[in-house]
């Protein structure tokens, strides 16, 4: 089963369910997803789909800290139970080893040696954890072995 169908059969049982929270943000992602599908002019990848995902995702954890700075816990409560659905939908996360695992395959791919090579590393190793790794553990990584 596709995430989009997925999503499509967890949107009816957020209706029958009458769960307006879990529905609402459904239907935000079918949406987001279907604005990146026509901003491409084709139907979406599994990959696509991940990026798209993990964008909406990390801008729910972007609002959420702000929302705590400001000490607005009725918005904070709200983004939070969002980001639970939507990570619902993303896969498994790499651990911490993994992760590592990936980065030093990466550096000695690429020949990576200086933190000048930053950028090389970072593009060669953000489609491999794609979806499945926060990129700002990644630049933590990378950049903890580059220094």
């Amino acid at each position: 089963m596709t995430l989009l169908d997925q999503l499509a059969a967890d949107m009816k049982e957020a209706m029958k369910k009458k769960d307006k929270e879990r529905l609402s943000t459904i239907r935000f992602l079918k949406s987001s997803l279907q604005n990146e599908a026509i901003h491409l002019g084709k139907d979406l990848s599994e990959d696509e789909i991940l990026v798209v995902l993990s964008r909406e995702l990390k801008q729910r954890k972007d609002s959420l800290q702000e929302f705590e700075k400001a000490e607005r816990q009725d918005l904070a409560d709200k983004v939070t139970k969002e980001i639970e659905v939507l990570e619902g939908y993303m896969p498994e996360q790499l651990s911490e080893d993994e992760l590592s695992q990936i980065v030093d395959e990466t550096l000695v791919e690429v020949g990576a040696k200086t933190k000048s090579d930053m950028g090389k590393v970072m593009k060669a190793i953000m489609p491999k954890v794609q979806g499945r790794a926060d990129g700002s553990q990644v630049k933590n990584l990378v950049q903890a072995r580059l220094s």
